[in-house]
């Protein structure tokens, strides 16, 4: 299940340490509009519009250009399991910025767990801080890259 190992990292590295500004659903919101490569299997998470905040889907990964029927087989819910792992929601009602935003809940299909909340930071326009804790103390972050 390696197309889980990038939403692993996708949904667990979602999350940051900087204060939030601004509101959600502004102009600042355009910054993160779009696609984004994450580091594990040449994944792509595309950031859009949800609503008034914004949330994030699988597009792409190795694994799923070998196999795009993958199922979120190990969901905690038995009746989640049969959905697609392809344009799955990762991410959901992420507010904020100009520069960090929080977001949750995250899901995470390739443990089938979640977190409550998380957040984005912008590095720069085509970098992007995830960090995700599932726990307090239990965090990891990674970059991802603006997809052109």
């Amino acid at each position: 299940m390696k197309s889980a190992t990038l939403v692993l990292a996708t949904v667990l590295t979602i999350a940051a340490v900087a204060p939030v500004m601004g509101q959600g659903g502004g102009s600042s919101d355009l910054a993160l509009l779009g696609k984004w490569r994450t580091p594990a299997q040449n994944g792509v998470v595309a950031i859009e519009r949800c609503g008034a905040d914004l949330c994030a889907r699988v597009v792409d990964a190795a694994a799923l250009r070998a196999n795009p029927d993958q199922r979120d087989v190990r969901n905690r819910d038995p009746a989640l399991r049969t959905r697609p792992i392809k344009g799955l929601t990762v991410l959901r009602a992420a507010s904020g910025g100009p520069r960090v935003w929080t977001a949750g809940p995250l899901y995470d299909p390739d443990s089938g767990q979640g977190a409550a909340t998380g957040t984005l930071t912008l590095i720069d326009p085509d970098r992007l801080a995830v960090r995700g804790c599932i726990a307090r103390m239990l965090c990891r972050t990674q970059t991802w890259t603006r997809a052109r």
